[in-house]
């Protein structure tokens, strides 16, 4: 039994399972790709039906997830997010238990501190996973979060299982680990230096 689930961070009925991972057996239908999910899509930059969509299906515990945010996250948001030539979307695809509860208390956050909190996971991952139920505490306090609230919102069945939904939504698209991304429906996968996403988008603008 792992340390977050003797704390019980997360009940039992919505622990991550293992996936096996199998490529899809059909092109990737980018109409379905670029639907937003039940839960409501994370999104920066552009407005929805940009020009160029980039698309990222991350874990909170993934080291190059956080290793591509720490490296090349800054220039893409700088260049490309915040003068809104892209719309940049997150999506969650958790696969641990930590990272689930890292997600639910994003999601259960005030909006815009959805980003800032992301951030705080990868920044600081290899702190707060060392004792994710401390480290996740710690981190949902900077959010505004209570002890109380911390507690109800890792017993919150209806959010655990829509974060899974999104997940569940990137093993359909070809998902095969973390980070993966897909750039107007094509997929790239694993770390990608900054340089390798600006020869892709440059001719796409």
């Amino acid at each position: 039994m792992t340390e977050i689930s003797r704390r019980q961070l997360l009940l039992g009925t919505v622990a991550v399972a293992a996936l096996a991972f199998a490529a899809p057996a059909f092109a990737v239908d980018v109409a379905e790709l670029n639907k937003a999910p039940a839960l409501g899509e994370m999104a920066l930059g552009a407005d929805e039906g940009a020009k160029v969509t980039l698309i990222e299906y991350a874990s909170a515990t993934c080291p190059h997830c956080a290793a591509f945010h720490k490296e090349a996250w800054g220039k893409l948001k700088a260049e490309y997010i915040d003068t809104k030539k892209i719309r940049f979307i997150f999506r969650e695809f958790p696969l641990n238990d930590a990272a689930l509860a890292a997600f639910m208390i994003a999601r259960a956050a005030p909006k815009e501190s959805y980003f800032p909190l992301i951030d705080i996971y990868f920044n600081t991952l290899e702190t707060w996973a060392q004792n994710p139920a401390e480290g996740l505490l710690n981190i949902a306090k900077q959010a505004g979060f209570t002890q109380e609230k911390f507690d109800a919102t890792l017993k919150d069945q209806a959010l655990a299982k829509s974060i899974m939904a999104i997940r569940d939504g990137g093993v359909k698209f070809g998902v095969k680990g973390t980070p993966s991304f897909f750039l107007n429906g094509e997929q790239f996968e694993g770390e990608r230096t900054f340089e390798s996403f600006k020869a892709a988008i440059d001719p796409l603008l």
